[in-house]
């Protein structure tokens, strides 16, 4: 097991490590002046030198904060609705046009109208990460409720299982996997979403950071916010998955 995760981690670690070397190599030959690309080196020990101060870590609360809010929302709703369709046809059939419809929509195309709408605070950028995040969440909890075994349903009712009790207690935890997957899926985009809404219009996040360095030709510092929420990214990723082993012990997948 140990040995395991050792080898996922050295192999996890591989591709960062040569896109590292590769930007390295761009800067150390010329090819960029380090003005515009600064090393990778410098770029880190900007980023630890910030992680010990207070605007810096007030700045990334604020993205976390967007991010989780909108993540629990779109996961709530995501499943609730998938689980729903899933089981009842005149759900479905309202559900599945509005998902054909909406599922392709660029969501940020939207963000004006938030803006007007819910205005430029956290209200806006968490209505963004939702309505980008929920569309894979529903699609998987769906996908997931609607090709379980039928006769995990026939066995639980056989086994005198209320049929309004199947959804939760055979319906959901046979549908984990998938949901979980999805999960992860929409995790990834509500990084670059809240991160993009930051960059278009905030006075706060990571996002922001990176626009107002910018202004400034702070080259250094315009890398540390996307070496961040990469970072971040990562981290949470990593979380979900440790924590979809643990839910799904048991299941063949894991």
């Amino acid at each position: 097991m140990r040995a395991t995760l050792s080898r996922d981690i050295v192999l996890g670690a591989i591709p960062l490590i040569l896109i590292a070397a590769v930007w390295q190599a761009i800067v150390s030959f010329g090819y960029a002046p380090a003005a515009l690309l600064p090393p990778p080196g410098a770029v880190f020990v900007r980023l630890v030198h910030q992680l010990g101060g207070t605007d810096f870590l007030a700045q990334g609360g604020a993205t976390l904060l967007r991010l989780f809010v909108g993540f629990t929302i779109a996961a709530v709703l995501g499943i609730g609705i998938g689980l729903m369709a899933a089981v009842h046809r005149g759900v479905d059939a309202v559900v599945r046009p509005l998902v054909r419809v909406l599922a392709p929509v660029p969501k940020v195309a939207l963000y004006p109208a938030l803006l007007l709408l819910l205005g430029f605070d956290h209200a806006s950028k968490i209505a963004l990460v939702v309505a980008d995040a929920l569309f894979p969440i529903l699609l998987s909890t769906y996908y997931g409720a609607t090709t379980i075994e039928q006769k995990l349903v026939w066995s639980a009712l056989a086994a005198g299982t209320p049929p309004h009790q199947v959804l939760y207690k055979v319906v959901l935890p046979a549908a984990m996997p998938s949901i979980l997957t999805g999960c992860r899926i929409a995790l990834v985009i509500s990084c670059i979403v809240v991160f993009l809404a930051e960059m278009i219009s905030s006075t706060d996040g990571l996002g922001y950071l990176l626009v107002r360095a910018a202004r400034s030709f702070q080259t250094v510092d315009m890398f540390v916010p996307l070496i961040s929420i990469s970072l971040l990214g990562l981290i949470l990723n990593a979380l979900l998955y440790g924590a979809r082993k643990v839910l799904l012990r048991g299941f063949p997948e894991v």
